[in-house]
């Protein structure tokens, strides 16, 4: 199936990306260079500097170790270096400080609780959703 959709019969594809690996190895010294240099410009060497800038840890949750390159969709320059988890966020919020600020909001103050209002009812609550009426109502 994966060797269709890329417009090759099944016995030319592992030749195709036996060929891809080794131009990739041959050009670049292998993926762990051509992936952030393609798409980014910058390569290995500079990728090593930017994380020992940033103390060899996610720029947002301090996790050792991340590998994910973080850049702004708008103008595909790179912001820094993030864990799995955190590279997904910017992205999923279109980049917007309003859109995350919103979300920061949102987290903070929306926990909604159980409330007994009288012996065997409950009612669901949330701090920024008003509060259900006293149990001596």
């Amino acid at each position: 199936m994966e060797a269709a959709r890329r417009g090759l019969c099944e016995q030319h594809a592992p030749c195709h990306d036996r060929r891809t690996r080794e131009t990739r190895q041959r050009r670049y010294g292998g993926d762990r260079e051509y992936h952030p240099r393609r798409p980014y410009g910058i390569g290995r060497k500079e990728f090593d500097e930017l994380l020992a800038e940033q103390g060899g840890v996610c720029a947002v949750c301090g996790v050792p170790d991340p590998e994910h390159l973080d850049h702004d969709h708008r103008t595909g320059w790179v912001r820094g270096i993030l864990c799995f988890n955190c590279n997904g966020g910017p992205g999923r919020f279109r980049d917007s400080p309003e859109r995350l600020a919103r979300a920061i909001t949102y987290l903070r103050g929306t926990t909604w609780q159980r409330v007994l209002i009288h012996p065997g009812v409950y009612q669901m609550c949330s701090p920024t959703r008003g509060r259900p009426p006293s149990p001596r109502s």
